[in-house]
């Protein structure tokens, strides 16, 4: 095997600092040393390539065609360093396993059960890591997560499928009564419809299956999670879509109801995800183990249909 051609990494660290930030000041900043040292490094580096990686103009130095083609080999290439050494970090940790979810999910559902996974293994210490949008897994920022999506095709992760959920329309008991006009689908035409602006899809599923396409695009106030949509509904706001096991608690306490007896399947699975090279890992199995099982035998997962399923 041929020996690699490594220009200096203190050299390429002032590059990617200076092309990242656009500012050798900053890069200099950043890096703890003076300007002057970022500039000195950054000529080494171009006598070394034999190429101009920056060209200076009246407002400071901006990337030649050459520079701007190295930087995003550099740019990924130290942020594969700093994803290894947070994996190396984290596994000396001892039972740290940081678990990456959206918030409603951690909120209305992971958080009430983890006492179950804590009592059978109290040697790990989960953390959680919680978004609000629809995202990927991360793995510089989790070690494992729960996560919804259409395709689970990343070949850098290894896939474990917990369940499908439903969609089903909630509202208060009030909203639903017969006298507020809430008798069949058609008479969302007179109430707000509760929007996941990440999630649009999911109203038009359900009107479709419910014979109401043309209520499409009806939507009144639009949210950013499904905790917010169920918080509104909750507040008489509206009448919210949402996965069933998200509600669940609140339509076994009677404060949400689901008013018409259709839901459908949400378009996206649920998945348990991690890096391929640590689905092995004794926290991450054990957790992976846990939750399957939880999951098979969860009422509120298991249980979800409406009396009637829209097909």
């Amino acid at each position: 095997m041929s020996k690699r051609q490594i220009p200096s990494l203190t050299a390429l660290r002032s590059f990617e600092a200076a092309a990242r930030h656009q500012s050798f000041r900053r890069a200099a900043e950043e890096l703890g040393i003076t300007q002057s040292a970022v500039s000195h490094q950054i000529a080494a580096l171009e006598d070394a390539l034999k190429v101009a990686l920056f060209r200076r103009v009246s407002r400071g130095m901006v990337l030649t065609d050459a520079g701007a083609q190295f930087y995003p080999y550099l740019r990924d290439g130290f942020d594969r360093i700093a994803q290894g050494a947070a994996l190396v970090s984290r596994a000396e940790l001892g039972g740290d396993l940081t678990v990456q979810l959206y918030i409603t999910v951690a909120m209305r559902w992971m958080i009430p059960r983890l006492h179950f996974f804590q009592a059978r293994h109290p040697d790990i210490l989960v953390r959680f890591h919680t978004r609000d949008f629809h995202w990927e897994f991360d793995p510089s920022f989790a070690d494992i997560g729960m996560i919804s999506t259409v395709k689970p095709d990343n070949p850098e992760l290894h896939y474990t499928h917990l369940f499908d959920a439903r969609l089903t329309p909630i509202c208060t008991p009030g909203i639903a009564q017969a006298g507020m006009g809430l008798r069949q689908p058609a008479d969302l035409v007179n109430h707000a419809m509760l929007e996941v602006y990440t999630a649009v899809e999911d109203w038009h599923h359900w009107l479709d299956a419910a014979g109401v396409p043309q209520l499409k695009g009806r939507s009144a106030a639009k949210y950013d999670t499904y905790l917010l949509a169920i918080e509104a509904a909750i507040d008489g706001q509206g009448i919210a879509l949402v996965p069933h096991f998200l509600a669940a608690p609140d339509i076994k306490s009677g404060r949400l109801v689901q008013p018409f007896a259709i839901d459908v399947p949400q378009p996206a699975r649920w998945y348990l995800t991690c890096l391929k090279e640590r689905a092995e890992e004794p926290r991450i199995r054990r957790f992976r183990e846990w939750l399957v099982d939880l999951v098979a035998e969860d009422p509120v997962i298991v249980g979800q249909k409406s009396p009637i399923a829209a097909q």
